[in-house]
């Protein structure tokens, strides 16, 4: 059955044009505003705006749906499903689960559990609402987690990867105080436990470029971007453009992020610094970024629901016009990420797309759809 799209304000790579209509066939988008049409079924979205569904490429809220609590833990599958209905009505058509690699310490981020839930991704996949796919995040001081990223890759159950280098005194922990207390509060480990980590991380830092290099290597083989981490500095940025890294994740300063442009990589910014105003560890501000003219692509980090409102409050607090901050969560991160059939509303692309209504002056998803299938409707205010 072909699906036509009525009565709706269309959000086009770089327009916006009102009271169109959109014809899905074959989980194809066949036409825009065509002339004629045969043997469909109609919906009447009246008024409401279609735009590309978004594509997220950093999502860690998996693993909060694996371990809601720290060593409590959930079956696989049904934190896959849990997770890709949460992404199906924040009007996500493509999340990157974001799963980290960093050996025993730290509970789901264990290699071999990390591994798990990369496969239990997959497993679901079939099922899903949406596109679900897995982002490995690697730490680099880590040497057990190569062989184990390695056979993911090998097993098709990688599609993205990004080094992580949490090694106390820089990055994103450049206060080794902050750093203690992040893993005292986040995974209530004692002062003794949290010096054991700092040694560990510290000692295994030596081998960590070769490391790099290697799964750089062998993820660009499979045609899979790399990304880096939390860069801090020019030089840090050059070192992981050397490597070959296509994408800079969570910049944390103008410089760093001003690096990236310069090196041709794509830059991620996290929605929910944009909701909030802040950077939760005290990095640069995200708006600051798109001031800038420095930010390609927002992802969810945490929070799926926070992508949606947070584009449609950037033009609000910048130049960027909707279907500029658009290009932030759909064409953007679809080039970063190699996807090159997804985040347009064109002919010929896939019909992953989202509805979106303004109940109360509050941006909302109320209908998507993924390859051309309903995945997710909702009714806001009766109607």
């Amino acid at each position: 059955m072909k699906t036509y799209l009525t009565n709706a304000n269309i959000v086009l790579a770089d327009m916006m044009i009102e009271k169109s209509s959109l014809l899905i066939e074959d989980g194809i988008i066949a036409a825009i505003n065509p002339e004629v049409v045969n043997d469909v079924r109609q919906i009447d979205l009246s008024g409401k705006i279609l735009m590309p569904g978004m594509i997220d490429l950093h999502c860690d809220a998996l693993e909060k749906e694996v371990e809601p609590r720290p060593n409590v833990h959930f079956p696989l599958d049904f934190a896959c499903a849990q997770a890709d209905k949460r992404n199906a009505t924040a009007g996500i058509t493509t999340v990157y689960h974001a799963l980290s690699f960093a050996h025993e310490e730290l509970g789901v981020r264990n290699n071999d559990f990390a591994a798990q839930i990369a496969r239990a991704v997959h497993s679901w996949q079939p099922h899903g609402l949406i596109d679900n796919r897995v982002h490995c995040r690697y730490e680099i001081t880590d040497e057990t987690g190569l062989p184990v990223l390695k056979q993911l890759l090998a097993d098709e159950s990688m599609h993205l990867i990004s080094m992580m280098d949490h090694t106390p005194g820089q990055g994103q922990f450049k206060d080794m105080a902050a750093y203690r207390d992040y893993l005292t509060r986040t995974y209530k480990k004692t002062a003794d436990e949290v010096e054991v980590i700092v040694e560990r991380k510290l000692e295994a830092a030596s081998g960590a470029f070769a490391r790099m290099e290697e799964l750089a290597h062998a993820a660009h083989t499979a045609g899979i971007s790399v990304a880096s981490h939390d860069d801090d500095s020019a030089e840090r940025v050059d070192t992981m453009n050397g490597i070959g890294a296509d994408i800079s994740e969570f910049p944390v300063s103008l410089e760093a992020a001003q690096a990236a442009k310069a090196a041709g990589m794509s830059t991620i910014f996290g929605a929910p610094n944009i909701l909030r105003g802040k950077s939760q560890s005290g990095s640069m501000k995200a708006i600051d970024a798109i001031h800038e003219n420095l930010a390609d692509c927002l992802c969810a980090d945490y929070a799926p629901a926070a992508l949606l409102v947070s584009v449609f409050r950037i033009p609000e607090l910048s130049d960027l016009d909707l279907p500029a901050a658009i290009r932030l969560v759909t064409c953007n991160p679809a080039k970063a990420a190699r996807l090159f059939d997804r985040g347009e509303i064109a002919v010929g692309k896939r019909a992953d797309l989202a509805a979106v209504g303004i109940p109360g002056g509050l941006p909302q998803v109320t209908d998507v759809w993924s390859n051309g299938i309903r995945a997710y409707q909702a009714m806001y205010d009766h109607g």
